[in-house]
């Protein structure tokens, strides 16, 4: 179907209706597994970490946040890259999403 110029999602769509079919299988499955796949308890943080960072950037604690950085880490050599794990530290402990 691509070297017939269909758009790639389409080829996709049915080249896996046409799976399912030919394996004895209801079409209604497919959008089963489409919304089993997106179903997922890590997958409901995305809109609210994208919804933190919007707050954060209309409010100005980013640039609150990487100053602080700056002025801890930034005068060392290779201050740069420290600063941004240390605003990145700050960011995930206020967000809530430390990895321990």
């Amino acid at each position: 179907m691509i070297l017939m110029r269909f758009p790639i999602a389409y080829a996709v769509g049915l080249s896996t209706v046409f799976c399912l079919i030919s394996q004895g299988q209801s079409i209604v499955t497919f959008p089963q597994q489409m919304v089993k796949g997106i179903w997922s308890f890590s997958l409901m943080a995305v809109p609210f970490f994208i919804t933190m960072g919007v707050l954060m950037g209309t409010g100005g604690i980013f640039d609150k946040l990487i100053a602080l950085a700056n002025s801890l880490v930034g005068w060392m050599r290779g201050g740069l890259a420290m600063v941004n794990i240390v605003a990145s530290y700050f960011f995930g402990g206020i967000s809530g999403s430390t990895s321990l």
